[in-house]
């Protein structure tokens, strides 16, 4: 039996190991970066000689005694924790009653008194559920434990012949395999009721001075605190899922403020639609958008002055050559340099307006024509941009013809992001791009 545990004993600590470093390697949240992953432990118990999970017991009357302890634990994720004990105390047993079965011990050792100088052992502490899904710190947890050890002691035995030291009073040292059930209880943030139950099955048949063939066992059930180090919360007693519910909660609540964020901006965009198309209606298609026409209604084809109002006397026919000159040039290139618009929006800034005079009164003096492009940088979809571009050569012209500019010698076009002139990947660039150009002839 002893060899058979021996050679499970390498398999056994390998599979702790490797899964403590599974466990260990999975990513934590980054609100558990601040949590106690340390602890150390003290506990005061009741050590008895037997176990009961079945098998023979070699004395009919085993006895409780006290046993202490203490330990290390590293937290590695909620659920998982590598364990260090160390217990003492005593072990007692005697033949003064019968076996359950009514069977007389006819053992030649009638007593036995084992002095446990020392067992270590090292465990992995997996817990088993938290209490409350949804609170993100619990305050208790119930736990259970496996692992491997070393255990001395020195049995004093009793017989017939009177009470001897077993082994010649030497210290005996066998593998020892604990396994173990618990309940913990927080007290607060660094202290926590730690209530255990733990069955340690000894590789020999020694423990109590006394050979019958099987292996011996002894179990402690124990109570103590538990100080948790460092600062925060334990990250024992976090739960993972409960933080994952609170931070799809709070991706839900931020999701709606954008919905509702982009519901407005989706509004006002219609409603600088609307204001658009009401600054460039023209009811009777003469050029002369409604707001700036002072006689609406007039008769298609015929021929309007600025003001929406029909010529008195036949436009007089220009058969001479149009000469634009430099300083013509001129004053449209200001026109250009200095026109502004609202951001995203048709609507010309107030700064604009009187280099725009300058180009309309040159159009009245001169009988030129205008072209009027419309551009934009990539900034958005092509479509809004096409629209966007075509509105703001509209504004340019309604606010020229508003000034006395003839309309019909004034052609407004949008491009859109089509025809850069600059760059796009820069904030310069852009600004380049978002501009009207002015062609007289």
């Amino acid at each position: 039996m002893k060899s058979k545990l021996f050679k499970a004993l390498p398999v056994a600590i390998a599979g702790l190991f490797i899964g403590s470093v599974a466990q260990a390697q999975e990513p934590m949240a980054s609100s558990t970066t601040s949590l106690r992953t340390w602890s150390i432990g003290v506990n005061a118990g009741v050590l008895t000689p037997l176990s009961p999970l079945g098998g023979k017991n070699d004395f009919s009357n085993n006895k409780s005694s006290l046993g202490y302890g203490l330990y290390i634990k590293k937290q590695f994720t909620p659920y998982f924790s590598l364990r260090l004990d160390g217990v003492r105390g005593k072990l007692k047993g005697d033949n003064t009653e019968a076996f359950e079965s009514g069977v007389t011990n006819n053992s030649p050792v009638r007593s036995f008194d084992t002095q446990l100088e020392y067992s270590g052992t090292l465990s992995a502490v997996v817990n088993m559920f938290n209490i409350d899904m949804f609170k993100k710190e619990n305050a208790l947890q119930l736990y259970a434990s496996a692992g491997a050890g070393l255990a001395g002691y020195k049995p004093t035995i009793t017989t017939a012949a009177g009470t001897v030291d077993y082994a010649g009073g030497k210290n005996i040292s066998e593998l020892i395999i604990p396994v173990g059930l618990g309940a913990k209880f927080k007290i607060s943030d660094a202290v926590n009721f730690d209530l255990g139950w733990t069955i340690n099955f000894v590789d020999g048949d020694n423990l109590d001075g006394y050979y019958r063939g099987s292996n011996d066992k002894y179990n402690y059930a124990y109570a103590g605190l538990e100080f948790a180090l460092g600062s925060g919360k334990q990250l024992a007693f976090h739960n993972p899922v409960a933080a994952t519910y609170d931070e799809a909660l709070a991706a839900k609540n931020t999701a709606n403020a954008l919905k509702s964020d982009l519901d407005a901006q989706k509004a006002e965009n219609a409603k600088l639609r609307s204001d658009l198309n009401n600054l460039l209606a023209d009811a009777d298609g003469d050029g002369v958008a409604d707001k700036l026409d002072k006689c609406p209604g007039t008769p298609a084809g015929t021929v309007v002055d600025g003001s929406g109002c029909p010529l008195k006397v036949p436009a007089p026919q220009i058969t001479e050559k149009v000469i634009v000159t430099e300083a013509d040039r001129a004053v449209v290139k200001e026109a250009i340099k200095n026109l502004e618009f609202d951001l995203g929006k048709a609507t010309i800034r107030s700064k604009s307006f009187a280099s725009l005079n300058r180009v309309a009164a040159l159009l009245i003096e001169k009988n030129f024509s205008l072209k009027l492009a419309g551009h934009t940088d990539n900034t958005g979809s092509k479509e809004l941009n096409l629209r966007l571009s075509k509105d703001r050569a509209e504004s340019v012209k309604a606010y020229l013809v508003s000034q006395g500019a003839n309309a019909s010698r004034i052609e407004a076009t949008g491009y859109g992001m089509g025809q850069p002139i600059a760059t796009n990947k820069t904030a310069a660039g852009r600004q380049q791009n978002r501009r009207v150009e002015f062609t007289i002839y």
